[in-house]
């Protein structure tokens, strides 16, 4: 363990005498300065010293603390850390293998009584510190941000450490699993980021699918709900045409064409949501087996997206969510919707319900399956980097 703790040590060093490692340091505090200058007062929200009044916007409505919890897990987290911080991360340590197997510092290392196994994951490791030390200051100082301007201590941010550092170490298992193969750092650093744009891309295949299946659900649901009333009307109409005397065929005794029935003849809007149900059930079919496609194929993947917002999920309850949800919809358009079921003629109803039920879908996912599989498939790489560095010459 001395020679694991002094390579560990010498990494922290070198660390140290890289610009960008501050850099991105100063910007995270720029960041928390900035997460720091918004706030909630009864009457509206402020921004430095500048106030503004707001109906909905306002601590009366959603508790400053839960404010500032939402702004770390959706913002501060997904944005800063989750994009810029880490792809400055990859820029930073992309070069670690690479220079590590291409320099004569390999001969060194190799020349002392450590195990090749043991000395490319201490390696690998050292490169997850430039992101755990970058997390730890930026974590640390929002708790003190929303202890001093929300009034309460949120230490349960501190699950921000495991769960970035998680989603930095699929990355970065990559990045050294390339380095060593090209022993170039601006292949790790390119092919690793097209990686990741792969997995973004699976991320919103995945979800469009999801998003579709709900909306044909939601609109199942729907022209479920109507059929009844519609069957109602179609018979009083049935009713009243056969005691006009009214004929409901042509002369060969066929239907008007696209009705099936003396009911959809009588109410020619019964058809027309039979109609759309059909489709709509058709569409369901469809979607979900897509979907299921989908999840197969990330399975095997690491999911970057999802292990990110493990935060919001452990932060946030859903109810919280649909709150700042409804004050985000009022920023946008100036009202709130009341129909959570779909039920209204609105064109984009169904699309509201099934956003929210989307969010729920990808909320109610297994912690072990995001985890556990994303884990898995490090393993994988590592294990492959692993016997390619214990069986290669240098």
């Amino acid at each position: 363990m001395i020679q694991t703790w002094a390579l560990l040590v010498d990494a922290y060093r070198e660390l140290n005498s890289k610009k960008l490692f501050w850099i991105t340091m100063a910007l995270s505090m720029l960041v928390v300065c900035a997460f720091g200058a918004f706030g909630l007062y009864p009457g509206g929200y402020s921004a430095l010293w500048f106030k503004f009044d707001h109906a909905f916007f306002n601590s009366r409505i959603i508790p400053p603390e839960k404010f500032y919890k939402f702004i770390f897990a959706s913002i501060g987290i997904p944005v800063w850390l989750t994009w810029i911080a880490s792809i400055l991360a990859l820029i930073s340590t992309a070069g670690i293998i690479p220079d590590f197997v291409s320099g004569g510092a390999i001969e060194l290392s190799l020349s002392k009584p450590i195990g090749r196994v043991r000395l490319f994951l201490t390696k690998y490791c050292t490169g997850l510190l430039f992101v755990g030390f970058q997390v730890g200051v930026f974590t640390l100082a929002c708790i003190a941000v929303i202890g001093v301007r929300g009034k309460s201590w949120e230490f349960d941010l501190l699950l921000a450490i495991p769960i970035v550092l998680c989603f930095y170490s699929y990355l970065f298992a990559m990045c050294a699993l390339i380095g060593l193969l090209t022993r170039s750092s601006i292949a790790a650093l390119l092919l690793t980021l097209l990686f990741w744009i792969f997995l973004f891309a699976m991320n919103a295949t995945d979800s469009i699918f999801v998003m579709q299946r709900e909306t044909a659900r939601a609109k199942i649901e729907h022209y479920e709900r109507r059929e009844a009333p519609l069957l109602r009307v179609a018979e009083g109409q049935l009713k009243a045409l056969k005691e006009m005397g009214s004929s409901l065929t042509d002369e060969d005794g066929n239907f008007p064409e696209g009705l099936a029935s003396e009911l959809e003849v009588a109410n020619p809007l019964l058809a027309s949501n039979r109609r759309n149900l059909e489709e709509a059930r058709r569409s369901l079919e469809k979607w979900t087996r897509w979907s299921k496609i989908a999840t197969g194929v990330k399975t095997v993947l690491p999911k970057t997206q999802e292990t990110i917002k493990l935060l919001e999920r452990s932060l946030l309850s859903s109810e919280d969510m649909r709150l700042l949800s409804r004050q985000e919809e009022y920023e946008r358009t100036g009202r709130v919707s009341e129909s959570t079921s779909g039920d209204s003629d609105d064109p984009f109803a169904h699309h509201q319900v099934a956003a929210r039920r989307t969010e729920e879908a990808f909320r109610d996912r297994s912690v072990w399956w995001i985890i556990g599989t994303s884990l898995g498939f490090e393993v994988v790489v590592l294990g492959i980097a692993c016997i390619i560095f214990a069986r290669r010459d240098f």
